[in-house]
């Protein structure tokens, strides 16, 4: 329990109850230099706080995000599986909306035009808005049509007046990073065609804490949604949410289907109502459950640890795998440095030769496993486990085994 003066993002209501506290933290993607080394870095309180009003969980917005995002690390297209998502996606709403080349697709944060080039591909009209210039770049090269500054109302509306709105208008793990959660929704609203389809992709906070998926909590990601608040949301600003999809990506997703509220025709389908009340089923509405997370983090933290200290008493190497932002909160959280985890190795070639935020562990190419032979290799975007396992399947030649730190420690 905690008092706080400031208010929810969303509904403004005091935020009064601490859900986890995980002290303090740098920036999640932040990329440190060998130059850097010797020079301070940033370390921001990480606190996550739950709403007893809307539902939202939410941390403090520490920084800007304009300062975050201008220029940013993070890259979709690394991941193969993330690529067949973005394609399966594309593939499966341009059939369930009749798609066509008369038609609009608005992304809000299209990162490298990694899904967008899935519409172009079939000549359906695609618009990228995205306010990192370094990975926007990428997309405008690859002949996307991008908007590079942040999402809200007056991006929207700057749109409209071009005469631009969208048919589908789509964010995928946006939403819970943006600090003025109203303007950017109230946003979508004007940006959206008066028939048009919003689709939402973001993490189900119920993974967050069934999950135990702490790490997903960094500065960087600002509110993280139970459908209940997200339906509370759309609700204040004109939307509704007409369906959801239950999807496997980021430990455990929601695809939300909305569109205008005044617009007919469209029934609601009763899984929306239906995972609502699982939510409540599960005390996501009640405060007690919220209460009890910070001791069932502290036991993934402390097995961790345990198994690493183990490991390097008995003379194993052990290494990582992967260099995401929820690496950035379980290293520094856990007090994980390089006398635990030797290195980590990313396939990011931005990543590459640097170090990570906070621990300074290094990370290389993903040749390095190849090169040294670990005996454990930790998998820290742990969501993409199978994908990852598949790449590096040659490791069992030496015996080396996989450790999977989130929901709970397992050794494979």
């Amino acid at each position: 329990m905690s008092n706080d003066v400031r208010g929810c993002r969303f509904c403004g209501h005091p935020l009064e109850h601490t859900m986890l506290d995980l002290g303090l933290s740098p920036l999640c993607q932040s990329i440190v230099s060998r130059d850097d080394l010797n020079r301070g870095q940033m370390f921001y309180p990480l606190r996550a706080f739950v709403c007893d009003q809307c539902w939202l969980i939410q941390v403090h917005e520490l920084v800007s995000g304009e300062e975050i995002y201008s220029h940013y690390a993070y890259f979709s297209s690394y991941s193969d599986s993330w690529l067949k998502h973005a394609r399966d996606y594309c593939d499966m709403i341009t059939e369930r909306l009749g798609l066509s080349e008369k038609d609009q697709v608005i992304e809000i944060a299209s990162n490298d035009g990694y899904l967008l080039k899935n519409f172009k591909a079939a000549n359906i009209p695609a618009l990228g808005i995205e306010p990192a210039a370094n990975v926007a770049q990428v997309a405008i090269e690859d002949g996307i049509d991008c908007v590079v500054e942040f999402f809200g109302v007056a991006t929207a509306k700057k749109l409209v007046a071009q005469g631009t709105q969208a048919d589908l208008l789509l964010g995928n793990n946006v939403i819970g990073h943006v600090p003025d959660l109203n303007d950017f929704v109230a946003g979508m609203k004007i940006l959206l065609a008066p028939n048009g389809t919003i689709t939402i992709e973001i993490p189900h906070a119920i993974n967050l804490i069934e999950g135990r998926q702490f790490d997903t909590i960094y500065q960087e990601h600002y509110s993280y949604f139970l459908l209940t608040a997200m339906r509370r949301v759309m609700r204040r600003h004109g939307l509704e949410l007409f369906d959801v999809d239950e999807i496997g990506t980021h430990g455990g997703s929601l695809r939300y289907y909305a569109r205008h509220a005044e617009e007919s025709g469209r029934e609601i389908a009763p899984i929306v109502d239906q995972i609502e009340q699982r939510e409540i089923d599960a005390g996501l509405t009640n405060l007690d459950t919220y209460h009890d997370y910070a001791r069932v983090v502290m036991e993934t933290k402390w097995n961790l640890l345990e198994f690493l200290i183990r490991a390097r008493r008995e003379g194993k190497q052990v290494v990582g795998y992967g260099a995401p932002g929820k690496a950035s909160t379980l290293l520094n959280y856990c007090g994980i440095r390089e006398d635990l985890i030797r290195y980590t190795v990313d396939r990011n070639e931005m990543k590459q030769n640097t170090f990570m935020v906070g621990t300074s562990i290094p990370i290389h190419a993903p040749d390095m496993i190849s090169e040294t032979k670990p005996d454990y290799i930790v998998i820290l975007p742990w969501n993409l486990k199978e994908e990852i396992m598949q790449q590096l399947d040659h490791v069992r030649e030496w015996g080396a085994k996989f450790v999977i730190p989130i929901p709970e420690l397992m050794v494979l």
